[in-house]
């Protein structure tokens, strides 16, 4: 991580910025109108407001979903709606006592589909991947049938819901010993909502469901009791496919290591398939499978928890299509039932600076000097059982100063200064280099096909959230040795992950509230944020060309002597995505002075008010006489410093400026 010089608009950014302004005030809005009760079961944030990540990941959406630009009014409004709507899982004044009693013990965060029994009512909708996490609060047979039923609260809700219990798990109820019982918790998905109605029952219920995990809690003696009588005395190196193929059954118990993504197979892509990692206490490993429908049990599974399987299904791996060294795996079978030991997060405390400085950054308490006198305070996060911390709900903007070893969740604003495609590769991986007022540093993107954030470039300033930092040992070539390096990951498919480019947002520029209009002369060398002007053409200096240019990322294509188009940007041939586009340079001015910038795509279509196609079907004569008619007009504009210093090798985007240090990333006529 290279630190640079603050100079100019670096140094004021984190007070100057407009939008970073009004995030913090739609936070500050936003924090009385959480009451004083002060829960630990608030969606694993112990902020009395949103965290900064969230209102500016907000605020950038509705930007996208509003292109014609936003007022202060509206993104307040939908801001509000939105923390309501997230925050009326908090907990209520009534509920029944089981639940109440086993709320005070509740620490684990809650899983990403769940949905609250009070928001089923409320909408009278279900959808089959949403995740119910539930405490049954009493189970009961219908009247004149043998219909189990259970009665279901949750940590979030005054209302209970009825579940009609799938048969399979019908040999648990046992009015003695039965596991499922009064106070018992379960996860629940996959589940229809059968609506109240007139004629039948006055309440809605949920019809049963198979996908059901039962939880287990080790400190509860009976728990442990079933947990080693049951699960402790198969392990996964006495699985045999020969026994199993004989009717012998295994109750196995193990750690998840890795929910894999979802993959599609079959000759028409319609058969669906999850692999589920598990490792056991002699560290074996086995792969659980879940096929077609059954892919919404990962919904109620965690990494690092326990599972407990009881009668898996046992296949072949080879049959299955699974790369493993081992020859079998586990599948969720009609006689399979699942218990879970749920991995509770530790907390790890962060440090912040209680000055008026945000942007020095925060620290871990455990790397704070115990000598120096700067005054802070502590923030809780929560810890995975790798030891990472999850900064998603961290309540302050992270700088590239704070980053350090084994944090997710990390959300940076700043400028790119370089972009580079990795090679010796075939996936769509690029390293992206950002800087803001503390640093610099190189980020990779995994994307899962190929880029796909549209056109980005040297100067834009860019907001991504879902970042992973981790310290990476790399070879040097001189020294031949190995030296560490901080690295900052993104990946496209990762929960939580954003990606918005502010420079050629069309909200951005419209919305006067995210903005502070400058004159051109405030403009130098060293100006890195972008900055919108009031500008008027002048004709003394304008260039004007059409180009062909990747479709997918906006960037210029080069014919190559075999007659085939590449992607300066992109670093591949791209003959059928090829458009044609604008490439635009001229003079901007204002009352202060003058400024040469370039621009293409739809910028530049915005200026000329023609297409790349038409204005290249015109005759000659009336391609040359087409921009003295644009004489005076006047525009609003985003401009960025696109000739970055010290930008690194290989930046093949720098040609495209062809020697233009100003770049014009949005534009909108003015009347």
């Amino acid at each position: 991580m290279n630190s640079v010089d603050s100079t100019d608009c670096n140094q004021q950014q984190p007070q100057e910025d407009p939008l970073l302004k009004f995030i913090d005030y739609a936070r500050s809005a936003l924090s009385p109108e959480i009451d004083g009760d002060s829960d630990p079961i608030r969606n694993g944030a112990e902020s009395s407001g949103p965290s900064w990540n969230w209102i500016a990941s907000r605020i950038l959406r509705t930007c996208r979903a509003y292109s014609s630009g936003v007022t202060a009014a509206i993104l307040l409004s939908d801001l509000t709606q939105a923390w309501h709507e997230q925050n009326r899982d908090r907990p209520p004044k009534k509920m029944p006592e089981c639940v109440k009693q086993l709320r005070k013990k509740h620490k684990r965060r809650k899983l990403s589909n769940t949905v609250t029994i009070d928001s089923i009512y409320e909408k009278n909708f279900l959808s089959l991947n949403s995740v119910l996490e539930a405490v049954i609060v009493d189970v009961f047979v219908l009247p004149g049938t043998n219909i189990y039923m259970l009665s279901l609260g949750d940590f979030w809700s005054t209302n209970t819901i009825d579940l009609y219990l799938h048969r399979r798990y019908y040999d648990l109820i046992n009015p003695n010993n039965g596991i499922l019982k009064k106070g018992r918790q379960i996860f629940l998905t996959g589940c229809y909502l059968r609506p109240a109605s007139g004629g039948g029952s006055r309440y809605p219920r949920l019809l049963p469901t198979e996908y059901l995990v039962i939880l287990l809690d080790e400190d509860e003696d009976g728990d442990a009791m079933l947990l080693g009588a049951q699960f402790c005395s198969d392990s996964f190196s006495s699985v045999s496919l020969d026994a199993f193929s004989k009717n012998v059954s295994y109750s196995l118990y193990a750690r998840i290591e890795l929910i894999g993504p979802l993959e599609v197979q079959g000759k028409f892509g319609t058969l669906r398939r999850k692999q589920i990692t598990l490792v056991d206490d002699d560290g074996a490993k086995l792969q659980f499978l879940l096929w077609g429908d059954q892919v919404a049990l990962a919904n109620l599974l965690s990494v690092g928890s326990m599972l407990a399987l009881d009668k898996p299904y046992i296949a072949s791996s080879a049959d299955s299509a699974v790369e493993t060294s081992a020859e079998v795996c586990l599948e969720f079978g009609s006689a399979t039932q699942l218990f879970l030991v749920p991995f509770v997060q530790h907390k790890e405390q962060v440090c912040v600076a209680l000055t008026p400085n945000r942007h020095q950054g925060s620290r871990l308490l455990s790397t704070l000097d115990p000598s120096q006198s700067t005054q802070v305070s502590q923030v809780s996060l929560p810890c995975d059982s790798h030891g990472s911390i999850d900064f998603s709900s961290y309540p302050f903007q992270s700088f590239i100063t704070d980053l350090r070893d084994k944090m997710t969740g990390i959300s940076l604003y700043g400028v790119v200064t370089s972009i580079i495609k990795e090679r010796c590769t075939t996936e769509a991986i690029f390293s992206l280099r950002i800087e803001d007022a503390t640093g610099a540093i190189w980020t990779k993107l995994h994307f899962v096909k190929y880029w796909s954030l549209g056109r980005l470039s040297l100067g834009h300033t860019v907001y991504i959230s879902g970042l992973t930092c981790s310290i990476k040992k790399r070879k040097g070539f001189q020294l031949k040795r190995c030296h560490e390096s901080l690295e900052a990951i993104w990946s496209e498919n990762t929960g939580g992950a954003s990606f918005f480019n502010l420079s050629s947002l069309p909200a951005f520029l419209n919305s006067s509230c995210l903005h502070k209009l400058r004159k051109l002369s405030d403009l130098s060398s060293q100006t890195s944020c972008t900055q919108i002007v009031h500008v008027r053409l002048e004709m003394a200096q304008f260039h004007l060309s059409t180009r062909y240019s990747h479709a997918l990322c906006g960037h210029f294509v080069t014919e190559q002597p075999i007659g085939v188009s590449k992607c300066s940007f992109c670093n591949e041939n791209c003959d059928a995505e090829v458009i044609r586009t604008f490439h635009l340079k001229m003079t901007l001015a204002d009352k202060s002075g003058k400024v040469f910038a370039w621009c293409t795509g739809h910028t530049a279509t915005e200026f000329l008010q023609i297409s790349p196609d038409e204005f290249y079907e015109l005759p000659e004569e009336e391609q040359v006489m087409y921009p003295s008619s644009l004489e005076n007009e006047r525009f609003m504009v985003a401009i960025v410093n696109c000739k970055r210093q010290g930008s690194g090798p290989g930046d093949a985007l720098l040609l495209e400026t062809e020697g233009t240090s100003w770049e014009i990333t949005r534009a909108l006529k003015c009347d």
